[in-house]
């Protein structure tokens, strides 16, 4: 049994993929930052390798198959192999059914939707791999594979000016349900995470603008936007034994804003 466990994540040079990428490497496993920002990832993986957990950042679109392809063999040529995928690339374009341009449509569905898919199928073959050639483990050690898909609330909610965003996280969470349950018999668990709003920088206009702060604030009843690192403390426990359990489920990380069915006074 592998003593370190390596960990892919996309999209991990800011942000929420940052601040997971920073929670494997505490917990000294090795991790593999895929970004197609080279400036931002090159910096991720030079400020989080230490003698006891190596970092190594490989530019990445994810939508593209050769890419992806060229990223698994670098983590097979660095690593021999991979534990755990955090699918966390994506990115936003506005636009509603009135609007929204088809080359928009076409460019968030191809790193939300198809990227997810093309990452998390190399993933998942080169796992199933390594388990038929490792016969003789236990089933209770298989639990140390995981797949975790980064979903949204706006799975099962709906914003008209990001139709786009909100089809491919709604897809992704079938997507995870569909995995879990092929994978299920290698003992390879696959989960995704839905936030809320959380303090990235998608957010960032919202800091110096008290309206939209206000607005965020009146359907969150924790009274605070999230931070990156709650996610990735989430992200790590779906990754861990304590979740051996887990499979087929998404788990939503909004301060409560999906029980929530009217606004609030943030006062």
């Amino acid at each position: 049994m592998q003593d370190i466990r390596t960990v892919l994540i996309t999209g991990g040079a800011k942000g929420i993929g940052l601040a997971c990428a920073r929670k494997f490497a505490q917990a000294k496993c090795n991790v593999i930052i895929a970004d197609s920002d080279d400036k931002a990832g090159n910096r991720a993986a030079d400020d989080l390798s230490s003698e006891k957990s190596e970092v190594l950042f490989v530019s990445c679109d994810v939508s593209d198959l050769l890419s992806v392809r060229n990223l698994f063999a670098r983590i097979r040529s660095a690593f021999g192999r991979l534990d755990v995928l955090v699918n966390n690339a994506g990115i936003v374009a506005s636009g509603d059914i009135l609007s929204l341009e088809t080359e928009d449509y076409d460019r968030v569905m191809g790193v939300n939707l198809r990227g997810s898919f093309l990452v998390a199928r190399e993933a998942a073959r080169q796992m199933v791999e390594q388990i038929d050639n490792e016969q003789d483990r236990e089933r209770e050690r298989l639990g140390n594979y995981a797949i975790i898909n980064m979903s949204s609330v706006n799975a099962v909610m709906a914003i008209p000016d990001q139709l786009v965003y909100v089809t491919t996280k709604g897809g992704l969470n079938q997507m995870t349900k569909a995995m879990a349950l092929r994978l299920a018999e290698y003992g390879i668990r696959v989960n995704a995470v839905g936030p809320g709003s959380i303090n990235t920088d998608v957010l960032k206009s919202v800091a110096g603008n008290p309206e939209a702060k206000q607005k965020i604030m009146s359907r969150t009843p924790l009274g605070h936007i999230g931070e990156p690192e709650q996610i990735a403390s989430i992200v790590q426990f779906l990754a861990s034994k304590d979740a051996s359990y887990i499979t087929g489920q998404c788990l939503y990380a909004d301060g409560g804003r999906l029980a929530l069915n009217y606004t609030i006074d943030p006062a």
